[in-house]
């Protein structure tokens, strides 16, 4: 049993002592919608701190809690801020807990995340479907792998599962919500990216920039989720506009998004669980 796994084991018996819940929807709540786990039926609650060998986000507005209740009558465990490489920790701790959730029970991940606009018909507080990525972050297979959660070289053909795409992109046509569709790629941050830097990242294809999800994404292909993922599209990135970005205005963009935000993340989770 490699290390990696055991460690993720010590996790989930902790998780097993304090809990008895078994997900189906695994969610992580990007900036602008930490709060959405107050408004679902909520059955039990878990503080990262209180897991023994779980990372503790430190990003000012992270709550790090694992929240376990219904979306309608969808049982999820939702993210209630999610761990950064830029924190400092590694990265085989930034994607422990997609492992945690898949050990969990749950089949499906829910990616969302605020996210710098690099295509020109991007605008602050469009929301972007995920159908690709780039990651330039380290991967978080590098070293041991866990033969217990996937194979040594996994096929990243579908990261964003088509079938599930499809059915987000329905519902927000239902929902009469504009959805746009892109390419999202993680640099690893802090610091937001200079105006050679998003030049670069556009020549490479993608429609939008971050410092998270991209890693998730494949630590999460690797245990046999289904991945489903959308950007808040928070602010356009550096050197497409003049102003100064700021971590207030990326805030302020998300949380003017949630309302509409959550009611596609709520009413997609309910389609999605159909397809269980």
């Amino acid at each position: 049993m490699s290390k990696v796994y055991e460690r993720i084991k010590k996790c989930l018996e902790c998780f097993k002592e304090r809990i008895d819940f078994t997900p189906d929807i695994g969610l992580v709540l990007g900036s602008g919608l930490g709060d959405y786990a107050e408004g679902i039926k909520i059955v039990s609650t878990l503080d990262y701190k209180d897991i023994e060998g779980f990372p503790v986000s430190t990003v000012l507005g992270h709550k790090g809690r694992f929240v376990f209740g219904y979306v309608g009558n969808v049982k999820v465990v939702i993210m209630q801020g999610r761990v950064h490489y830029y924190e400092g920790y590694k990265m085989e701790d930034v994607v422990l807990p997609i492992r945690l959730m898949k050990m969990m029970g749950a089949k499906i991940l829910f990616l969302t995340n605020a996210a710098g606009g690099v295509n020109f018909d991007f605008h602050a507080g469009d929301l972007m479907l995920i159908s690709d990525q780039i990651c330039m972050a380290p991967s978080p297979l590098i070293g041991e792998n866990p033969d217990e959660l996937g194979v040594r070289f996994p096929d990243m053909s579908n990261i964003y599962n088509k079938e599930l795409r499809e059915i987000v992109r329905q519902t927000a046509k239902r929902l009469e919500i504009p959805l746009q569709e892109g390419v999202y790629i993680q640099l690893t941050g802090p610091n937001y990216e200079s105006p050679a830097e998003i030049r670069m990242v556009r020549t490479l294809g993608a429609d939008a920039v971050g410092m998270s999800t991209a890693c998730e994404a494949i630590a999460a292909n690797h245990c046999g989720l289904k991945v489903v993922g959308i950007s808040c599209i928070s602010n356009m990135a550096c050197g497409i506009t003049d102003k100064p970005l700021t971590h207030a205005e990326v805030q302020e963009t998300a949380d003017r998004t949630a309302p509409l935000f959550k009611k596609l993340v709520t009413e997609s989770i309910i389609a999605l669980a159909e397809k269980l």
